[in-house]
């Protein structure tokens, strides 16, 4: 089964961060996001994988290239204009050959995707939707279904008086090919607006209602993995924190300086810090005299924390630098523009 990775979106609720950068380079641990969705696929099998691309496609290109360095096979679909949820799979059609995977690059998770591929197969329909149960259905667009999980609706972000449902659409999804069968005509789509190209296409608002019209059977997989859309400052830095607790598995180095920190390549100033796990620190990063780092803690590559300096419960992106005597709690700290 090939798959294709969702990563042409602008991450508009991310700025400043994704100013600069796409949002599936945003880090989380010192990785790109779409690194840990690229390593999650090659573990899982799914090694034939095209990327579409859009807002700084060449800083993702320039990162993965080929993909060989991660145990795939690496092929880009770039957008001109943004072509929508399903749109720009369509676009992406030709790399297809049967059923497949989409995954969005810009969400974390350490979903089983072989289990669900094995769902898919088994089950028959032509689309499976991942799903997971929440409390606040408010945040997210939830999936109705019979007993035997074949989906006869939806609710986008209903009040949890009038939800039908707890189980959220994680938007990762595993298709029949046949599915392009049952997309608008294009300029048809029902978010079809001023500026959109011709091809814009929606899996919520075109694709699904119209499986559903036509009767046609799919299916929602339950799924307890941990999964965050990492859609906000805030969710950004708690995935962080989840990957340091082990809440997600992304893998930390095996480098530990003690139990709960852990080291990337070379750092300066361990022994005269006060450091209390969990600390991720970077490569290059210095750690000025008597400074005081209190986890959930992530320096990123290249940080620099001046003598005297505290910083607890945060993330500090590549390159970042705390003034001397100065302290940070809480919250995400970017390098300085130049």
């Amino acid at each position: 089964m090939r798959a294709m990775v969702l990563a042409a979106g602008l991450g508009t609720r991310l700025r400043p961060v994704t100013r600069a950068v796409p949002k599936p380079m945003v880090p989380v641990l010192n990785r790109p996001v779409m690194e840990h969705i690229v390593r999650l696929l090659a573990r899982h099998g799914f090694t034939q994988v095209i990327a579409n691309i859009h807002w700084y496609p060449e800083a993702i290109k320039e990162h993965f290239g080929d993909g060989s360095g991660y145990g795939i096979a690496l092929e880009y679909s770039f957008e001109e204009g943004l072509l929508g949820t399903a749109g720009g799979v369509r676009f992406a059609s030709h790399f297809f050959e049967d059923d497949f995977l989409v995954i969005s690059g810009d969400a974390m998770t350490d979903i089983d995707l072989a289990e669900m591929r094995e769902f898919h197969r088994s089950h028959g329909g032509i689309a499976t939707l991942a799903t997971r149960r929440v409390s606040d259905t408010t945040e997210f667009g939830v999936v109705i279904t019979d007993d035997g999980g074949r989906i006869q609706g939806f609710q986008e972000k209903p009040d949890p008086a009038e939800a039908l449902s707890d189980l959220a659409n994680c938007g990762i999804y595993m298709f029949d090919r046949e599915i392009f069968d049952h997309f608008p005509a294009p300029g048809a789509s029902k978010l079809a607006a001023p500026g959109h190209p011709e091809g814009f296409a929606d899996w919520a608002y075109d694709v699904f209602p119209a499986l559903l019209e036509a009767g046609i059977d799919f299916y929602a997989h339950e799924t307890d993995a941990y999964w965050n859309d990492i859609g906000t400052i805030g969710e950004l830095v708690q995935s962080n924190f989840d990957g340091l607790s082990g809440e997600v598995d992304l893998g930390l180095p095996e480098n530990q300086a003690k139990p709960g920190i852990w080291v990337e390549g070379e750092v300066e100033g361990l022994d005269g810090a006060e450091i209390d796990g969990p600390v991720l620190i970077g490569h290059g990063a210095r750690i000025g005299d008597g400074a005081q780092l209190v986890g959930p803690l992530v320096l990123g590559e290249g940080c620099s924390i001046g003598a005297g300096a505290g910083v607890r419960e945060a993330v500090l992106l590549g390159r970042s630098s705390l003034e001397k005597g100065a302290f940070l709690a809480g919250g995400l700290l970017g390098p300085t523009r130049d």
